[in-house]
């Protein structure tokens, strides 16, 4: 487990572990599942829920009940990361259906799609992960900060424009060639994945 402890910040490996952890009722592990996860819980809360909501209070919820159920994960079904977003989603329809938020957008929250629900795939994620991460590390600092703020924070590409002072096509266009890029590096390391 130490090791997997060590895996990168966030990886599926490193997330896994920390949920093994938070099951055995350790609490810096959830302190630092909470650190890790909190920016894209709270996108995930946020897409469902209207604006007027208490996203802060639905969080809580949600954390308490992956708290609760982590000796439910089951690295083998899902991965970490989807396990704890259909919590939060869940907790986000419930608070609407509970009265404590309006239910306005609760057609639309309905339609949005549920992770548990994509078919599994054979691609090996944990022989990919490393690939990936060396490739990233590839990138100069500035575009492995584009690519983290477009995808892994869910940056706009106006407020990426602003953020970067370049015109919302050139980070377009950034985005575009640093993914290709990315991919590029992946397979000629391995080949192999390009047929998963």
């Amino acid at each position: 487990m130490q090791s997997e402890l060590l895996a990168p910040p966030g990886g599926v490996a490193h997330l896994g572990a920390l949920l093994k952890a938070v099951a055995a009722s350790d609490d810096a592990a959830f302190a630092e599942l909470h650190a890790l996860t909190k920016t894209k819980m709270r996108k995930t809360v946020r897409a469902l829920l209207p604006a007027l909501a208490d996203i802060d209070d639905v969080l809580q919820d949600g954390y308490l009940k992956i708290w609760r159920h982590a000796r439910s994960f089951d690295p083998a079904r899902a991965s970490p990361i989807t396990w704890m977003c259909t919590i939060m989603r869940n907790t986000a329809i419930d608070a609407m259906r509970s009265g404590g938020v309006p239910t306005s957008e609760l057609d639309q929250a309905l339609s949005v799609p549920d992770p548990a629900d994509e078919n599994d795939d054979d691609f090996d994620y944990a022989r990919a992960e490393p690939i990936a991460h060396q490739a990233l590390l590839r990138l100069p600092e500035e575009r492995r900060q584009l690519l983290a703020a477009a995808y892994l924070e869910g940056e706009s590409r106006t407020r990426l424009s602003q953020r970067f002072g370049v015109p919302v096509g050139t980070i377009k266009t950034w985005l575009h060639r640093s993914l290709r890029a990315v991919r590029q590096d992946c397979l000629s390391s391995a080949p192999e994945l390009a047929a998963a």
